[in-house]
């Protein structure tokens, strides 16, 4: 009796990674939970870096003129399987439209899309409040790409000793893990002492995922960041067969 042929459809360069990771061009250490570290998924993940976008220059200067080079890359992680794109700096928000009309795939840019959803789940009389690598550069014009409130409760690490020199002003190549996650723990701290209807905590910074745990168990809050919002994203792309 006959058998069906199995056929194996091709058509991309990579397989078995339908996600594709744009990097800003930097070179601190990305420990286990920053999104820059290929162990922190417990899927498999394409990254590409765009040369020339360093953190200072996307977040203290607005992207300004780096547009073109992030779709560019991303087209690339596209040819190469990618199906999905998201990005490892939340202030690339500031794109979401512009990717999305270019790009033609599902695109995530930033953590903060998540803020709408969070504040959907809170009671009455409590916002979400955001916890971000630079509180003074968050724009209102980054928080409207993705549909925030302009009057978002925000806290920054731009005044810590550790996290903002060593990710953004590039101080050094090496971190001081505690003294970095004690400047999360700051803001948070920070963000409710001045905002005590705060309810709920969303990490803007792709780098802040393994201090989550940590910031959740001295506030008592839930904490969303990039690693939250980006398994949801992937569930998408390959639901779980429940066989």
């Amino acid at each position: 009796m006959p058998t069906t042929p199995r056929i194996a459809r091709g058509g991309k360069s990579l397989y078995g990674a339908p996600l594709g990771v744009l990097m800003l061009d930097a070179r601190f250490p990305r420990i286990l939970g920053d999104m820059g570290n290929g162990l922190t998924w417990p899927f498999p993940v394409l990254y590409r870096v765009v040369r020339g976008a360093s953190p200072e220059k996307v977040v203290l200067q607005g992207a300004s003129g780096t547009l073109d080079a992030f779709v560019e890359a991303a087209q690339d992680l596209i040819d190469q399987g990618a199906e999905a794109i998201t990005t490892n700096c939340g202030f690339l928000a500031l794109f979401q439209r512009e990717f999305s009309a270019r790009l033609q795939v599902p695109v995530a840019t930033s953590s903060l899309m998540q803020v709408p959803w969070v504040q959907a789940t809170l009671p009455p009389g409590k916002r979400v409040g955001v916890v971000t690598v630079s509180g003074g550069s968050l724009s209102p014009e980054h928080l409207a790409a993705v549909n925030v409130p302009a009057d978002i409760p925000v806290a920054g690490t731009e005044n810590g000793r550790e996290f903002f020199r060593v990710l953004i002003k590039a101080e050094k190549t090496d971190m001081d893990v505690d003294l970095a996650q004690q400047d999360i723990l700051d803001a948070g701290a920070d963000l409710i002492r001045r905002h005590p209807e705060v309810g709920a905590i969303v990490l803007e910074c792709t780098n802040m995922p393994p201090y989550a745990a940590a910031l959740q168990a001295a506030t008592g809050l839930p904490v969303y960041d990039i690693y939250s919002m980006i398994t949801w994203f992937h569930a998408g792309l390959r639901p779980r067969k429940f066989e």
